[in-house]
């Protein structure tokens, strides 16, 4: 069997989970906002503080990396829906993180934040990143559709590194260092593209644009879910509000 017929061969059932866990895990709800703040809050700590060990730690929490294989996934479908609703996560995490890093800069930094050798490291880019991006791309993709390799993807995501640079971005943008930001910014983009560039090209072998139909079904059930929450949310907020309006 040559290596193209065995992205052919992943079973049905696992294409159609990869799928569903994509667009599941890529859902711009409450919970994956907080847990990119949460991320970039840890990341940026541990830049500010010069400490490897916080740094992966906040990468272990991100779920950046989703959206980013939801994007190459809309590509590869040529879906118009999933494209739209990646770009949007993609988007407003992107602008939630750097806020954070920025307002974490400028209560916590001491002194020129520049001191931090895990920030300016991550500044510093060549070939050798975009390798790995792309090798990490194609192995999460992969990975993905295999439920036994599931325990790998803690490790690639450590190994593609999108939310420290980006935590660098917001560091650049408080210290004012354009020097900071454009070496932060560039290392960020080609993370970005080398795992959209792999990841597209495994699911194209998988053969996933077949599985528009429960791409589309997923966001829809994921937006039912998020509106009914919102709805409950809504409806808790208000009684509260009554409840205090009946004191006074």
């Amino acid at each position: 069997m040559s290596i193209f017929a065995r992205f052919r061969a992943v079973d049905d059932k696992d294409k159609a989970a990869l799928v569903r866990k994509l667009m599941q895990s890529s859902t711009p709800d409450f919970d994956f906002f907080y847990f990119v703040a949460l991320s970039v809050l840890m990341a940026t700590l541990g830049l500010l503080a010069d400490n490897t060990s916080i740094v992966i730690g906040s990468m272990l929490i991100a779920p950046l990396l989703y959206p980013i294989l939801g994007l190459s996934l809309g590509l590869v479908m040529s879906n118009p829906s999933v494209f739209s609703r990646s770009v949007f996560t993609i988007t407003k995490s992107f602008l939630i993180a750097i806020g954070v890093a920025v307002v974490v800069t400028l209560l916590f930094s001491n002194g020129d934040p520049q001191a931090s050798n895990e920030i300016m490291i991550r500044t510093d880019y060549d070939l050798l990143h975009f390798l790995v991006a792309v090798v990490a791309g194609a192995a999460v993709a992969y990975a993905l559709g295999q439920p036994e390799w599931s325990e790998t993807l803690p490790g690639i995501a450590i190994s593609v590194a999108l939310i420290p640079p980006l935590a660098v971005v917001g560091v650049g943008v408080a210290s004012l260092d354009m020097e900071i930001i454009a070496g932060s910014v560039v290392l960020l983009l080609i993370n970005f593209v080398g795992i959209m560039f792999s990841a597209m090209v495994t699911f194209s072998l998988m053969n996933l644009y077949d599985k528009q139909n429960i791409a589309e079904s997923t966001i829809k059930k994921e937006t039912e879910r998020v509106e009914g929450e919102q709805k409950a949310i809504e409806q808790l907020d208000n009684s509260f509000k009554n409840g205090q309006n009946k004191h006074i």
